[in-house]
């Protein structure tokens, strides 16, 4: 990887957030809760799911699949923001950003179809109640919980593989706290117009497939509840998609903000904000999320904590 000098690109820097520098204790203390947070979360949330008898349903299938992507993904960006609160040297090789652009983009992506795959699956408990044993049987959760990896591995060697056949030599300053593609394409001084049309097409299906399954799922859940008799019934239909309709929201929301807004030098200031919540927030929030929200998990937590005190 050559820049316009010759010389070959060794390593990138992370801009962060820039020249806030007596905030820097601060903001290092704040991720870290954050970042400590999810890892208890989400791990806390993988053994529970494991070891409780009554969570062996499609429904927990998925969300353990689910905490396991969001501890990968913030891994894979929160560590390196952290060590930069507290450096002078906010160097990272060029082999560290290609890796970290890798891992990120595998499982923020896995992470679109995982939730997508729950919302089919509630989908099928409430439309289909009957039949929900043999639709979603193991064999169909895996192959779609594979998918969902599969994908993010697919978007990932592209977007990776495109964005580093590039040419660097306007800076080695990235003004991110992360390697993410927009910031990178910014340095490049070669054509970055097929880079963008392969950020566009394939960021644009992503989140078009996975939101329209999402969306074609809630109608027709809607649809069901509306046709039930019984208001206990509804209620009951209403709380089991609760929690994945507000994690939904609240991840397709912030990951709509980061790549659909028009390029500027103010988008690129909204985008970090926006990753920050979208890469170490939400996957503290997911486990919260489904935790507070779930009458099951929160009886299965009691009947752990009795065990263990």
């Amino acid at each position: 990887m050559a820049q316009g000098n010759g010389t070959e690109v060794t390593e990138f820097y992370l801009w962060g957030f820039g020249g806030q520098r007596q905030l820097q204790p601060a903001l290092f203390t704040v991720f870290l809760v954050i970042y400590t947070t999810s890892m208890v979360g989400n791990t806390g949330m993988i053994l529970l799911i494991h070891t409780d008898s009554r969570l062996q349903t499609p429904m927990y299938f998925f969300l353990q699949h689910l905490a396991f992507v969001d501890i990968c993904y913030t891994s894979a960006i929160t560590p390196k923001m952290l060590q930069n609160f507290v450096v002078d040297n906010k160097s990272i090789s060029y082999v560290g950003c290609v890796i970290q652009l890798l891992v990120y983009a595998i499982f923020a992506t896995g992470d679109c179809y995982l939730l997508a795959a729950m919302a089919v699956d509630r989908y099928v408990a409430i439309c289909k109640p009957l039949r929900y044993p043999i639709i979603m049987s193991r064999t169909v959760c895996t192959l779609l919980a594979a998918g969902s990896y599969l994908m993010g591995s697919i978007n990932s060697c592209v977007h990776t593989g495109f964005t580093f056949s590039l040419s660097f030599c306007k800076s080695i300053n990235i003004n991110h706290f992360f390697c993410d593609v927009p910031p990178i394409l910014a340095l490049s001084c070669s054509s970055i117009d097929l880079n963008l049309k392969v950020l566009v097409v394939f960021v644009g299906f992503n989140l078009t497939f996975t939101v329209s399954v999402v969306i074609f799922s809630y109608i027709c859940i809607l649809a069901a509840i509306l046709k039930m008799s019984s208001a206990a019934g509804r209620r009951k239909a209403f709380s089991t998609c609760a929690s994945h309709l507000t994690a939904v929201t609240v991840f397709y929301g912030t990951l709509c903000y980061m790549y659909l807004q028009p390029p500027s030098e103010q988008a690129q200031e909204n985008m970090k904000v926006a990753s920050v919540f979208y890469g170490t927030v939400i996957p503290m929030l997911n486990p919260l999320i489904y935790s507070l929200r779930n009458k099951e998990v929160k009886e299965a937590i009691k009947m752990t904590a009795k065990k263990l005190f």
